[in-house]
């Protein structure tokens, strides 16, 4: 099973206390109506822990999506249940959200809304195209897959390598000099998971693991590579 999640970044320093607070507050309550459907949809968050300098817990977030039975749509409500986390790395706040990336951004904006008043306190995280390209180097022979963006060839907006040896070719060298590393799948070293990454930090493991983990992992490993 793919797990799938995002790492934002905070625009401001704040402080675990604070953000415990304000996020065990958070519950939102909206009537769906739509005669003869009504219900009532809840956004709060749940499981909040502060533990080791990591805030986690769980975005319950109620939503309606829309099915056709004999010609008429019908909405069905639905909840997702987003685990996160906010870890304090060096000098910097990072959120991760484990969440396809449509979602983990609209779930973003709802915690920013939360905790600073207005959506763009939760920004999104950055990795860039050198230390993505060092990165890829440093473990060659564990990168499977590379798309590259920002090329400058008309009319062509992306190129990518599939293989065991992409380092080792011309072609590698000539996409270099025409684009931009955008995303990697690579097998890694220290925890053995088929990982993909993206320079704004969507991270998806194709392995089975588990929630925890998933944050573990993206702590570990993804975090020193975030400007």
């Amino acid at each position: 099973m793919v797990s799938a999640g995002k790492v934002f970044k905070l625009k401001e320093q704040t402080g675990f206390q604070s953000l415990a607070s304000k996020l065990k507050n958070l519950r939102r309550e909206e009537i769906f109506d739509e005669k003869p459907h009504k219900f009532s949809l809840l956004t709060d968050v749940q499981d909040l822990s502060l533990k080791d300098n990591v805030l986690s817990g769980v975005f319950s977030w109620d939503l309606v999506t829309y099915v056709s039975h004999r010609g008429e749509r019908i909405p069905i409500p639905k909840t997702i249940e987003a685990p996160f986390s906010f870890t304090k790395n060096k000098d910097s706040f990072y959120v991760t959200i484990v969440e396809r990336k449509v979602l983990a951004n609209n779930i973003a904006n709802q915690l920013s809304e939360a905790l600073f008043i207005t959506s763009g306190h939760i920004v999104e995280a950055k990795i860039s195209p050198e230390v993505l390209k060092e990165f890829h180097e440093n473990n060659p022979e564990d990168t499977k897959v590379i798309f590259f963006d920002d090329v400058d060839i008309p009319n062509i907006n992306k190129l990518s390598l599939y293989g065991s040896a992409l380092m080792n070719t011309a072609l590698y060298n000539d996409y270099c000099d025409h684009g931009k590393i955008w995303y990697i799948v690579f097998t890694s070293k220290k925890h053995r998971n088929i990982v993909g990454l993206t320079r704004n930090a969507v991270v998806t493991i194709f392995n089975q693991i588990g929630d925890i983990e998933f944050l573990n992992y993206v702590t570990d490993e993804i975090f020193p590579l975030i400007e």
